[in-house]
């Protein structure tokens, strides 16, 4: 009987209970060939608490992992005796901060991978289409001085955190039977009655009140490219844990889109996704976050005005009074969805003459040295590809050039006040992005010719349903950004906006008019979109913000191989920019879609990827892991694959291995 003994050693376990109450320490004496579902057992014998512990998993603290293949032996997770194991719950509570900067508290997962922790958060407050979203942790700011005069502190940490409840009994709205926080008021700044704000909704579908602008003031601070690539390095790994990257409970993570290719957006399912989607951008203008004109920061401001006007409406809010989706509409998108993958180009020529457009217009190309830098030209846009030429006389013969657009970046460079309507072309090269410009006389022309160079950029032409929709967009879209009053119209009156007009503008903008003029420029704006419903506005914001430039784009510091120096990098939904850090200017871009294979050396902490024609780079992250960086690019290559057949079930193990860095 001593052999046993022999071959045996005692292990200590520390025993974690639900929150609140105390800890237990016990000492087993096991064998290396005892299976961890066998440890598991002989623990909850040995505790005689009766107690469900089927929630409870065993975490080895030293080599940061959970022990979670109960059929494993002991010897084969090589756990010694100086094994420090906790015998912990899986779930734990987490303080999520939302989009919409509201926190709340809910029991997690800490076992499985973040993805799976991020499904199960967005299951709880109903957000479709998980796999956008991500946690980011928050940055570290300095530790507050306790002289500093806590009552000017409170009332921010106040409404930052208002909404702590627990437990996910009931889905979204169960998280919030408790009584609220008061709300507060958004010309004052003092408590308003939360019953006014919600009628009974859930704060997740409802739209937050603009905070006062000194409260605004003290979030403000201008982003320098540092502070941005400091932002983005905080995204958590998704194939590993929470307690792996060692977050513990009651810690507060921020719940962000990390993914800015929002699918299958639709105001019937997705009440909340949309209301945190227009809050995620509501900050990002706010806080600077994006740049963005004058012009269209009163665009925006007034769109705010115009939700939080409907928000504080006495009329019940509910979604039935949105506008259905046109099951015509719905049924025409489907099929354009599904001839996508099938040379969809080709199968519409079969049926109908492919449509073009032929005008006067003016060209820039910046490498080309000319004295005059925008001149006119004859344009010709067929197909997927626009000729310029002299005049429309030498239209039959060879062009000047042609301009092939499939896979090109269109980018607005607009001013509805000074009559500008530009397009910026950035135009597939095998060393990266070429640009041109090219100047429209009006809106209509400018809506046609940029509606044109979308569809081409996706590889379809003006034969498509969607060419009408997407001119009346942009048409409607330069309107919304047009400040000044419809003809006959009569100037605002200043006295009617109940609501302090620079609260929803960036302190910066704020600082730079007086109220009155402000509020005047933010009521001439609002007339063009005073008939939207309270859905139809968010979506026209998220529109807006998705139209923007910069729109997307995540920084990153790195060192290219064969480079000195930091440079920027920036990632988008489908290319890589490499960014000049002195001027902020791009130097190359590089398409996904021309991406035959990427992979990390972990070794030396270097992304290598190869593109089409032979190009390849590498670099070297230096204001993150390179792992952060690795998952961005495989995460949006993933994201590319979703299709409207697949149920909105996700090939997890797909995304794991897009974005693994392993082989």
């Amino acid at each position: 009987m001593a052999t046993p003994i022999a071959n045996s050693w005692e292990l200590s376990i520390q025993v974690d209970q639900r929150e609140g109450d105390e800890g237990m320490k016990f000492k087993l004496r096991v064998k290396g060939d005892l299976h961890v579902g066998g440890l598991m057992l002989k623990l909850v014998e040995k505790i005689k608490a009766p107690q469900d512990w089927s929630d409870h998993a065993i975490w080895w603290e030293q080599k940061s992992c959970w022990l979670l293949k109960t059929h494993w032996t002991l010897d084969k997770y090589g756990v010694q005796a100086d094994a420090d194991l906790r015998y912990t719950p899986q779930h734990k509570p987490l303080c999520i901060q939302l989009p919409n900067m509201k926190t709340i508290k809910l029991p997690v997962t800490f076992s499985g991978v973040v993805f799976r922790a991020v499904a199960e958060i967005c299951k709880a407050l109903n957000i479709r289409r998980s796999e956008e979203l991500s946690l980011l942790k928050p940055i570290d700011e300095p530790k507050k001085k306790k002289k500093k005069d806590k009552s000017a502190e409170s009332a921010i940490d106040e409404i930052l955190n208002m909404d702590i409840a627990s437990g996910i009994a009931g889905g979204a709205l169960g998280l919030y039977s408790k009584t609220m926080t008061p709300t507060y008021d958004p010309e004052s700044g003092s408590p308003a009655s939360s019953t006014s704000l919600w009628f009974g909704e859930s704060p997740l579908t409802a739209s937050q009140p603009n905070l006062p602008p000194e409260e605004l003031a003290k979030l403000y601070k201008p982003l320098t490219v540092d502070d941005k690539a400091a932002i983005n390095a905080g995204w958590l790994d998704s194939s590993r844990s929470l307690m792996e990257q060692g977050i513990q409970e009651n810690d507060r993570l921020l719940l962000r889109f990390k993914y800015h290719c929002f699918f299958d957006l639709n105001p019937k399912y997705d009440a909340v996704r949309i209301t945190q989607l227009y809050e995620q951008a509501r900050w990002a203008i706010l806080l600077e976050e994006i740049d963005c004109t004058e012009e269209e920061m009163l665009m925006f401001a007034s769109l705010q005005y115009h939700i939080c006007k409907l928000t504080l409406s006495t009329e019940p809010l509910t979604n039935s009074n949105e506008p259905e989706i046109d099951e015509v509409e719905a049924a025409l998108s489907n099929l354009e969805f599904t001839l996508e993958g099938r040379n969809a180009d080709k199968i519409l020529e079969d049926i109908t003459d492919i449509p073009k457009l032929e005008d006067t217009l003016k060209l820039f190309r910046p490498k080309r040295l000319t004295l005059k830098p925008y001149k006119e030209y004859w344009f010709v846009f067929r197909d997927t590809s626009i000729s310029y030429f002299k005049n429309k006389e030498s239209a039959n013969k060879e062009p000047i050039e042609k301009l092939h657009l499939r896979g090109c970046e269109v980018i607005p460079d607009v001013n509805v006040t000074e009559r500008k309507f530009g397009l910026k072309l950035l135009l597939p090269a095998a060393d990266g992005m070429n640009e041109v410009y090219i100047r429209c006389d009006n809106e209509t022309q400018y809506a046609k010719w940029k509606a044109a160079c979308i569809l081409a950029s996706k590889g379809k032409t003006m034969a498509y349903s969607s060419y009408r929709t997407e001119v009346k967009n942009i048409q409607s879209f330069l309107q919304m950004k047009s400040l000044a009053p419809p003809p006959g119209q009569a100037a605002p009156d200043v006295e009617s906006m109940d609501m302090n007009a620079e609260c929803f503008v960036s302190p910066r903008y704020a600082k730079k008019y007086k109220t009155k003029q402000l509020t005047t420029r933010i009521l001439e704006a609002h007339h063009n979109i005073s008939q939207l419903s309270l859905m139809e506005a968010k979506m026209r914001f998220i529109q807006a913000w998705q139209s923007l430039p910069e729109f997307g784009i995540k920084y990153y510091i790195v060192r290219f191989r064969g480079s000195k120096k930091d440079e920027l990098l920036g990632i988008s939904y489908n290319r890589l920019i490499r960014i000049d850090m002195s001027t902020g200017l791009p130097v190359t871009t590089w398409r996904f879609s021309n991406m035959k294979q990427w992979n990390v050396n972990w070794e030396i902490k270097q992304v290598a990827i190869e593109f089409d024609q032979s190009v390849s780079i590498a670099f070297s992250c230096q204001s993150c892991d390179c792992k952060v960086v690795h998952e961005y690019i495989g995460g949006y290559i993933f994201l590319s694959t979703r299709s409207k057949d697949q149920n909105e079930t996700l090939d997890e193990e797909l995304f794991h291995k897009l974005t693994g860095g392993q082989d």
